[in-house]
């Protein structure tokens, strides 16, 4: 089962606290993934196509619970795709067209509604149920271990900027995207998927993604720990191979005994544990040298060895 199907899966199980959630919830799946037919006067039928075992479920489970329509259920498989898909007829009945009437997808003596019905989504359950029912309908949310966004495919932007608006009432931020002549209201924050998702009622799987989100960061965090663990291991071999260079020039043309004591002191230590980085070399030393004195002391050595390499012949530290 696909992570969008486990989502919509819980949310066909949430119980509507009152009537009216119902409604908004059966509407926004008729809304997004019906399609109406309309033969004369009052004449109506209504095809709704899924994919989603969970929302054909819902569909059925909410159209006899309210308005006790008859229904029909079809079960075809695609042999290319190897999946289900659910064709729920409910065919003309003398009570269709008032039930669409409360359901908000029409409106008496105007036709087919094309925003989100506000009359019945004046609380927040009901705003909840109708967005849970837009979403079970034609939503899709990534997996939390990818690119984790979740969007909803609408038609008719009036509907879709209608619904964006919903969701926003969440606290939660959404766009609508035009996407070849339909819509799709795209939430890419994960703050705000969550927020969705809990607003829904899918708060068995906001969980289950907050547990994966707290394990990738932490696996995050440990890469980035070791990379640039990698990278100042890299950066001070360098430096050592160069101070090393650099040594071995001071020996040539000036010699180690001539250098003085500090100078001397860092060429030995560097000499003997090359592998460390220039803090770790200073706790060495005898007394112990900060990074910054030990610096100073590659600093120094340089300006002894360029001098005395432009000079041509040794020259001793005392003189320069």
């Amino acid at each position: 089962m696909s992570f969008t199907a486990e989502v919509k899966d819980e949310l066909s199980r949430v119980e509507a606290p009152v009537p009216v959630c119902e409604l908004a919830e059966l509407s926004a799946l008729i809304r997004v993934c019906g399609t109406l037919s309309f033969r004369g006067s009052g004449r109506y039928s209504i095809r709704i196509s899924t994919e989603t075992g969970a929302v054909a479920r819902t569909v059925i489970k909410l159209t006899h619970k309210i308005f006790d329509l008859e229904t029909a259920l079809t079960v075809r498989r695609s042999v290319l795709h190897k999946t289900r898909n659910y064709l729920i007829e409910i065919p003309e009945q003398e009570r269709l067209a008032a039930d669409l009437v409360r359901l908000g997808i029409l409106v008496p003596g105007r036709g087919l509604a094309t925003g989100v019905p506000s009359a019945l989504l004046g609380s927040r359950p009901a705003r909840e149920a109708f967005v849970r029912g837009a979403f079970m309908a034609g939503g899709f949310i990534a997996g939390p271990r990818g690119d984790f966004h979740l969007e909803i495919a609408v038609t008719g932007e009036d509907f879709a900027r209608g619904l964006a608006e919903l969701v926003g009432s969440f606290g939660v931020s959404a766009r609508v995207n035009r996407r070849r002549g339909a819509y799709a209201i795209y939430l890419k924050s994960f703050d705000d998927v969550i927020g969705l998702m809990r607003a829904m009622g899918a708060r068995r799987m906001a969980r289950i993604v907050e547990v994966a989100r707290a394990k990738k960061s932490v696996k995050n965090d440990v890469n980035r720990r070791v990379n640039a663990e990698m990278a100042n291991q890299a950066r001070s071999t360098g430096a050592a191979a160069a101070q090393l260079e650099l040594i071995e020039r001071a020996e040539c043309v000036v010699g180690l005994a001539a250098l003085p004591p500090a100078l001397r002191a860092f060429c030995q230590a560097r000499r003997a544990h090359p592998e460390l980085s220039l803090a770790a070399l200073g706790e060495e030393l005898d007394p112990p040298a900060s990074k910054s004195a030990m610096y100073h002391r590659v600093l120094r050595l340089q300006e002894i060895v360029e001098a005395a390499e432009r000079e041509g012949s040794p020259t001793s530290a005392e003189e320069i």
